[in-house]
């Protein structure tokens, strides 16, 4: 088959690999119609996340059709599903209390020693993303090994197209835990950094728990112009001192709730983040960690701060003393994916929350090379690729 395989900074392929097999009974092989990039696949395609290996097959975000079962699979062939990004066993301590991207046994026994050495304790596996979380082919393919297809999957109605569906994956279910995290009281005023793919899904999402206001920060006119569809005011911090302006906004106290959907390649001409990118460059710390630190600064006494971003290392400079002497309160981790997708899925077809608008480019799997850089490289343009196995390459089109 055909994939999509990371072989070092900046450099991804479509190879021709072998074709996944059962290799458990509960696994289940997956014919991938759709898959999509994620802002976080930029973070393995700038080489910041560790045990990457050449070779390894992307992505994350998938969805197909069921075209093989093992003997404990619940799938039926000719079903189409979603897959959580998460790989779970439904079974294991956190798993009974649907902390689902912390399952113990996701991730194989022989990569768990690499996570426990980084973080004390391992996460769950996921799709395509290094061998600390498990070394899994990912969905960026024509074919994909599902693990514990009892539990991830999610099977989609007939007729409804991919693009309504396809992002509950990963960051429709981020965005929403994003807010879920932000303990949104009816009211609040929310501030989002970032207007990437989770911001804007969590911009929609804290409006429909019930935020009176949600500020959107950004320097991309194209998402700032998303954000502002959905209600959102927007501060662009290349125009605007973003600290300055929310105390503005919100009569000198600060938002109620405060989400950092930026991670850790924050951008901007900062001097903490001047600093944090010279450490990163020498060597001598990892991540950029700007919006965190602005996100606590920022936020109202009492006030709450959720991180669905993606970090990865050790850092310093952190507002460790405004977090305590404030009173916040922070919340974060990987998402529970599989916790949220039956609700979502009911909001889509019930048509309260809308992913179509994200896309802005179909383009053929053996695009891909070229898909990842205009990500990287374009991002006022292009705000979601969707990859399509099988697409011929005339038939490329930007939504």
């Amino acid at each position: 088959m055909r994939a999509l395989a990371w072989h070092g900074r900046h450099d991804v392929r479509v190879d021709t690999v072998d074709d996944p097999e059962i290799v458990n009974k509960r696994d289940a092989i997956i014919k991938v119609t759709s898959t999509a990039i994620c802002g976080s696949d930029l973070h393995l395609y700038d080489g910041y996340i560790p045990t990457m290996k050449a070779g390894d097959i992307l992505g994350h975000e998938f969805m197909g059709e069921v075209v093989e079962t093992g003997p404990g699979s619940t799938l039926k062939k000719g079903q189409r599903v979603v897959v959580p990004f998460t790989i779970a066993c439904g079974s294991c301590y956190h798993c009974g209390k649907q902390q689902f991207s912390a399952c113990d046994n996701g991730n194989p026994a022989d990569n768990q020693d690499i996570a426990e050495k980084l973080y004390g304790q391992p996460m769950s596996g996921l799709f395509g993303y290094s061998h600390m979380t498990g070394g899994y082919a990912g969905g960026q393919a024509e074919y994909v090994r599902v693990p514990y297809s009892d539990v991830g999957p999610i099977v989609i109605p007939d007729g409804v197209d991919d693009d309504k569906v396809l992002f509950l994956s990963d960051i429709l279910p981020t965005g929403w835990q994003a807010a879920e995290n932000a303990d949104i009281e009816p009211g609040d005023t929310v501030a989002v950094w970032g207007c990437g793919p989770v911001g804007l899904f969590a911009v929609q999402s804290a409006f429909l728990m019930g935020a009176a206001r949600v500020i959107a920060i950004d320097h991309f006119p194209k998402r700032l112009e998303l954000a502002r569809r959905f209600g959102a005011e927007t501060i662009n911090f290349e125009e605007t001192a973003t600290y300055d302006a929310l105390m503005q906004m919100t009569g000198g106290i600060g938002p109620d709730a405060c989400i950092d959907s930026v991670g850790l390649e924050a951008h901007g001409l900062f001097v903490d983040n001047v600093v944090d990118q010279i450490k990163k460059s020498t060597f001598l710390g990892t991540d950029r960690i700007h919006s965190i630190r602005q996100a606590i600064v920022a936020c109202r006494k009492g006030g709450r701060v959720s991180m669905p971003a993606v970090y990865g290392g050790i850092v310093d400079k952190f507002p460790l003393g405004a977090l305590m002497e404030k009173g916040l309160t922070l919340k974060t981790g990987q998402t529970h994916v599989q916790r949220y997708l039956p609700g979502l899925l009911n909001a889509i077809m019930e048509e309260k929350i809308d992913t179509t608008f994200l896309i802005s480019h179909r383009m053929p799997l053996e695009h891909g090379a070229e898909a990842y850089r205009m990500f990287h490289d374009e991002q006022n343009d292009v705000t979601k690729i969707v990859l399509k196995p099988g697409m011929a390459s005339a038939a490329a089109a930007t939504a």
